[in-house]
């Protein structure tokens, strides 16, 4: 994944639109930390980023304060995110040969966006077969 985000209160910590190395990674699991005042659990996949001796070693020196957790291979029902890059690539994306990573970039945003549904704006939704609630 090229784009890291972390959601603390609504407002965005960190935005990365390149491939994130290790030292990255613990470069902004360090400002994560104060941000949050409180033990942390990162569950990411298994990139080679996530789980490489620099991680490891930073997440050892916090003494329990930042732990990972690991997701299989590809486990779609632990990170749902799965579902969407398959989607992207094998359905919006296919046969797609752009000729700069720029209009890779501008085509993908724009098919990414018109899968979203827009927000909810009535208080019951229909799910399931029965009405549920929303407050």
């Amino acid at each position: 994944m090229n784009l890291a985000n972390a959601l603390q209160c609504g407002r965005r910590l960190a935005e990365v639109e390149v491939a994130v190395k290790s030292a990255q990674i613990v470069e902004f699991v360090k400002a994560l930390r104060p941000q949050l005042k409180r033990k942390l659990l990162i569950v990411w996949d298994g990139a080679a980023q996530h789980k490489g001796h620099i991680v490891r070693g930073h997440l050892d020196s916090t003494e329990g304060a930042v732990q990972m957790a690991l997701l299989l291979g590809y486990s779609p029902d632990l990170n749902p995110v799965e579902y969407l890059w398959a989607w992207l690539k094998l359905h919006a994306l296919a046969n797609f040969c752009p000729r700069l990573l720029a209009e890779l970039k501008t085509t993908a945003r724009s098919r990414l966006r018109s899968g979203q549904r827009p927000p909810v704006d009535h208080h019951c939704v229909l799910a399931a077969g029965r009405a549920v609630v929303m407050s």
